[in-house]
């Protein structure tokens, strides 16, 4: 029979295999505070003792964590972000612009087998040539000069 401190380093075992899947650290600081409850059982311990210590100690770890810089959430613009779509980067051909607004300028191009909208906000009025897609807008393309 298996005793309470091998009970416990055995689920904290698995746990951070578990974590190994999700690729976050949340499972890792949970594992920690089961860890705890594995040295609590080592020490001695009462049950309840083992898991009111595993449960704090999970509990503040993972509160560590999600302050620190590891566990906050990058505040990325998936309107610009080629890592949402694989548009941006991508670069298209635009022949002729039309003048739609004070420095907006739009055309149409065909992109990926289908015409976009294309939209070019800059103060200079832009030229016929190679442009890169900087930022999608709903189904309007972004764009910006090709620099060489």
């Amino acid at each position: 029979m298996m005793s309470e401190w091998m009970s416990w380093f055995g689920v904290a075992g698995i746990v951070v295999v578990l974590e190994l899947f999700s690729g976050t650290f949340y499972l890792l600081m949970i594992g920690i505070g089961l860890a705890s409850g594995g040295l609590a059982a080592l020490l001695g311990l009462s049950s309840e003792l083992q898991f009111i210590i595993a449960g704090v100690i999970g509990v503040v770890a993972t509160v560590i964590l999600r302050r620190s810089r590891f566990g906050l959430r990058s505040k990325v613009d998936a309107t610009r972000d080629p890592n949402v779509n694989l548009d941006i980067g991508q670069t298209l051909q635009i022949v002729r612009w039309n003048n739609v607004s004070d420095g907006v300028y739009s055309a149409r191009s065909m992109h990926r087998g289908a015409m976009w909208d294309i939209q070019f906000k800059s103060p200079q009025q832009p030229h016929s040539g190679m442009f890169i897609i900087v930022e999608i807008q709903g189904s309007q393309l972004i764009v910006e000069p090709v620099v060489s």
